[in-house]
């Protein structure tokens, strides 16, 4: 066995995976991109609410915030009664 002593300047067993981390560092990182089609995006824009309804929306908001909202229970039970006897 011989022993050469703690200075071996051409060892290092680390050598491939500085060499690694090197061209990795010198490789161009790609970035990540987003694209929306055509159709999603006309899907975004039919998301948003129809004027008539947000103005009818607000005006049950702020009866409510009033106090002044009510329901009428029997149009409310006979659409109830209507919605479920047409699924049967």
């Amino acid at each position: 066995m011989k022993i050469n002593g703690p200075n071996q300047t051409n060892f290092n067993p680390y050598q491939k995976q500085v060499n690694k981390q090197e061209s990795m560092k010198n490789q161009q990182k790609s970035e990540d991109k987003v694209e929306i089609s055509n159709q999603a995006k006309q899907m975004q824009e039919s998301g948003k609410p129809d004027p008539a309804r947000q103005k009818l929306v607000n005006q049950i908001k702020a009866d409510v915030d009033t106090g002044n909202y009510r329901v009428d229970s029997q149009a409310t039970a006979k659409k109830m009664f209507d919605f479920w006897s047409s699924k049967g």
